[in-house]
């Protein structure tokens, strides 16, 4: 063992070889693994002989679609980390996006900083946290229990499995249990200030799938009328 820690490995997929021959220098540059293909059939290609620690997704390439490939990989239990790109003004892009469960968007054009910085938050969030040198109390939520320092929920079938995102608004509202948060304050926690009220209304509906007995009554997450969300622990 020399100790020395492996670069993590990105797939980039994006019809436009000019920009992926780019960001593959640009990434490799600042040291990251890169493999860079031009649509979802190659991507899944080298999805099924090699591991990568997460994927940039261009959202309308020729054949199957960026969305389309994200759905696929999330029924198929593939949990892999997923930065979406999305054309300039499309917010039903980000949205769709959230939906099938990807973890974070970035609109084009870009600056190629952004998405390094992007990237490497979305990592950081998906590696495994140290244990606090004095451990938080998780909060009950039912029958699951959230370590809110780990950003881990668990319960009885084991870890759930969230999305960066996720993680992040769960984090954000079991901070201040019983507070009202606004959109606004949970964009901000989130990371994308910019993202819009539709695109948090989705990030919520896609947790309480994961947090609520029945996500049509929630007891958990609650949504305050033209004020925002506040989440009410309990067994």
């Amino acid at each position: 063992m020399n100790g020395t820690v492996e670069p993590a490995h990105l797939l980039v997929v994006d019809d436009d070889a000019r920009l992926r021959d780019l960001l593959q220098r640009f990434l490799t540059e600042h040291g990251f693994r890169v493999t860079a293909v031009a649509d979802a059939a190659a991507a899944r290609r080298a999805i099924a002989s090699m591991m990568f620690d997460l994927l940039v997704l261009d959202v309308m390439m020729p054949g199957e679609s960026g969305l389309s490939l994200t759905e696929s990989l999330r029924a198929e239990g593939n949990t892999v980390p997923i930065l979406m790109l999305t054309a300039r003004g499309a917010p039903e892009d980000r949205i769709a996006g959230f939906e099938q469960g990807v973890d974070d968007y970035l609109a084009k054009p870009f600056d190629p900083r952004e998405l390094e910085l992007r990237i490497r938050t979305i990592l950081r969030r998906a590696a495994p946290a140290p244990a606090p040198a004095t451990p938080s109390v998780p909060v009950q939520l039912g029958p699951r229990w959230f370590d809110v320092e780990r950003a881990e929920l668990r319960g009885p079938e084991g870890i759930v499995r969230l999305t960066g995102g996720e993680a992040s608004l769960l984090q954000a509202l079991a901070r201040r249990p019983g507070e009202i948060l606004s959109r606004e304050e949970i964009g901000t926690a989130l990371g994308t200030p910019e993202a819009g009220e539709r695109a948090i209304d989705v990030q919520v509906t896609r947790l309480r799938r994961k947090v609520e007995t029945d996500p049509r009554e929630p007891r958990f997450i609650q949504t305050i009328r033209h004020r925002g969300y506040v989440l009410r622990p309990g067994p």
